[in-house]
């Protein structure tokens, strides 16, 4: 088949595309609220009422005893003391009852039985009764006609009770929408742990159908369909006569092989073909058919997609289900770094958050729309709008969250180097103390030292050695935390070295081979502790970095310079021994090194890191960190300095 590659029709703004998707589906009668169904109250649970829920019975429905005692008339109980008690025969002014009976019609209120004193056939009180005290009369919860719920709510475990003691069995909700979701490309592969080279996971539709479901949809996930047009129309067409809306995931873009635009056209009307929005950019919008049926093209990165679903399929679903949007917490902070953003392009960037001192502070994550750990990581969203280019260090923002507002206060903020044991920190944190979290930001070692001296963060893990003293990080904190009274503790020795393919296909056996012709490098970001070292080292070799093919690709974390270096980008880099193994990859050792914490002092003495403190003393945190290839955790909690300037 001869491919022909597509071009975007026309980019429009986010609200634009909203607008065209809204205009057409008000036309086609689509816009309201969908019918209702009746279902059971045992699976009534967070469904939305389809209209108004009113009250068939009273609730209790007869004058009920509300303890166990005797049922009597108040009056005959009147003026009774310790001096005059009233005495009432049983069996014909008292009678005896349970919690729950119904109260003789005679009767008009109930003793508690522990403030009576039983005396032969008599009943003795020693106080009087008001007139209907300890009795629910009928409708004291619920009267009959009354309305207990109204249409578009969503119904929780107290509804469904409050229901069924009004007379109901069964409530009309609004049907669920059902949303097709339909993944698409040759090389696709259902999960699995050992996929070929070219392959790709298929994991957009579980992520897709759980937003559905957690939104109130249904869900119905279709088989991979492959790049073929035909299959494609014929996987549309099937579920446009069953859904209410379709997800066509991947083939949005512009390339050879994405076909959803044309397909939109050729069986219905395409609306939009991209929108200015990052990331989500080849967002296709269009209606197939008679009926209309909304259809998403979904773009193939994970981070877009997910995002696509947040801002076109939640708010269809919420209408369809007659609900308003729900609106997250929204938080101000200060944005850590500076940001370029496209100018034509409202962009979404992941954050970590935390509260240092009384600052809010909001770390950047990657951006790349294909990290999908990024919205896992995430503590919440900044939008960028169109036509700003950009946030510089220190800009106000706001940040839409996805964690509670409260979480804030107990959220450890980290950024400087990246370790693996930070991980297992994070880790054994939500184990033992649920109360605190820690959200890391790579940013090397030396973007931590700068983030604590602009009070960003409440620790920075940090490397850095110095050529002169061959210490490490202390004489960089002399330099850039001059006035900062600091903690500076050891987490863990670990070995660095040179990461390389599998059996070592090139022989390299030691930094002199970096020279090679043949050997391609990868680096670690300016400022990270790895690159420090590893330009000290290639000093001592009498080797420059311009003798180094590769020495300006830079990555930021150990593990993505082993993936480099695993899907053949790159023949060699330094990291850990942690990070070689953990994909099967060759380890050349070079050097053992101090991997520290740096705390300023106040924060290292405050209650917020109390846990952390105690993990470092944790047997089990330590051998877990053992564990570790490559990792020494001996040394862990010792105190390397205490600067109190």
């Amino acid at each position: 088949m001869l491919h022909t590659r597509n071009i975007y029709l026309q980019e429009v703004a986010l609200d634009e595309a909203r607008q065209r998707l809204r205009q057409a589906l008000q036309e086609a009668g689509r816009w309201q609220p969908l019918a209702g169904e009746a279902v059971s109250l045992d699976a009534a649970l967070g469904r939305v009422t389809a209209g108004p829920v009113w009250a068939r019975l009273s609730s209790p429905h007869y004058h009920a005893c509300a303890m166990d005692g005797y049922a009597l008339r108040a009056a005959d109980t009147t003026g009774a003391s310790d001096a005059h008690p009233a005495r009432l025969r049983v069996g014909e002014r008292a009678a005896p009852v349970d919690t729950g009976d119904p109260l003789p019609r005679w009767a008009d209120a109930v003793v508690m039985v522990e403030q009576t004193q039983l005396e032969g056939e008599e009943l003795v009180l020693r106080a009087p009764l008001a007139r209907w005290q300890n009795v629910r009369a009928v409708g004291e919860d619920i009267v009959a006609t009354e309305l207990l719920l109204p249409a578009n709510h969503r119904l929780r475990p107290v509804d469904l009770g409050a229901i069924a003691g009004s007379g109901h069995a069964t409530v009309l909700v609004r049907r669920r929408p059902r949303v097709a979701v339909i993944p698409t490309g040759d090389e696709l592969v259902t999960p699995r742990p050992d996929p070929r080279p070219g392959e790709v996971i298929e994991y957009n539709s579980l992520v897709l159908g759980a937003q559905v479901e957690t939104w109130g949809g249904e869900a119905l996930r279709f088989p991979i369909i492959p790049d073929d047009p035909v299959a494609l129309a014929e996987a549309v067409r099937q579920a446009a006569a069953q859904a209410d809306l379709i997800l066509l995931n991947a083939g949005s873009s512009a390339g050879r092989g994405d076909y959803s635009a044309r397909i939109v056209q050729e069986l219905g009307t395409l609306l939009v073909h991209g929108i200015n929005v990052r990331p989500g950019h080849p967002v296709v919008i269009g209606a197939i058919g008679e009926r209309a049926v909304p259809l998403i093209g979904v773009p193939g990165y994970p981070v877009s997609a997910a995002l696509t679903g947040e801002l076109f399929v939640q708010p269809l679903l919420c209408r369809w289900l007659g609900l308003p949007l729900p609106q997250r917490p929204m938080v101000q902070a200060q944005i850590t770094r500076k940001l370029l953003s496209p100018a034509a392009d409202d962009e979404f960037v992941r954050v970590v958050v935390g509260r240092v001192g009384e600052r809010t502070l909001a770390a950047p994550l990657a951006r790349g729309a294909g990290v999908l750990t990024s919205l896992v990581r995430a503590d919440g969203l900044v939008r960028i709008p169109r036509f700003l280019e950009g946030l510089d260090a220190g800009d106000e923002v706001m940040v839409e969250l996805y964690c509670a507002p409260e979480e804030l206060d107990r959220t450890i903020l980290a950024i400087g180097s990246h370790d693996l044991t930070l991980d297992l920190l994070s880790q054994f944190l939500a184990e033992k103390e649920p109360s605190r979290r820690l959200s890391s930001a790579n940013a090397g070692s030396l973007g931590g030292l700068l983030a604590l001296r602009r009070g960003e963060a409440h620790l920075a893990g940090a490397h850095l050695l110095d050529p002169e003293t061959g210490e490490y990080n202390l004489a960089y904190i002399r330099r850039y935390l001059p006035h900062t009274p600091v903690i500076v503790v050891t987490l863990t020795r670990r070995e660095q070295g040179l990461i390389v393919a599998r059996g070592n296909p090139k022989g390299i056996q030691g930094l002199a081979d970096l020279a090679r012709d043949d050997v391609t490098y990868v680096n670690r970001q300016r400022g990270a502790g790895t690159r420090v070292l590893l330009d000290y080292l290639l000093t001592q070799a009498g080797i420059t970095a311009g003798q180094l093919r590769g020495y300006d690709r830079e990555e930021v974390t150990h593990l993505a310079v082993a993936v480099d270096v695993a899907t053949g980008l790159a023949d060699c880099g330094m990291g850990v021994r942690a990070a070689a193994e953990a994909l099967g990859l060759s380890f050349i050792p070079l050097t053992w090194e101090r991997y520290d914490l740096i705390v300023p002092r106040h924060i290292w003495d405050g209650e917020l890191l109390s846990p952390l403190r105690e993990l470092l003393a944790d047997a089990e945190f330590r051998a877990a960190v053992a564990s570790l290839p490559g990792y020494d955790p001996t040394e862990m909690g010792e105190l390397i300095e205490e600067n109190d300037e």
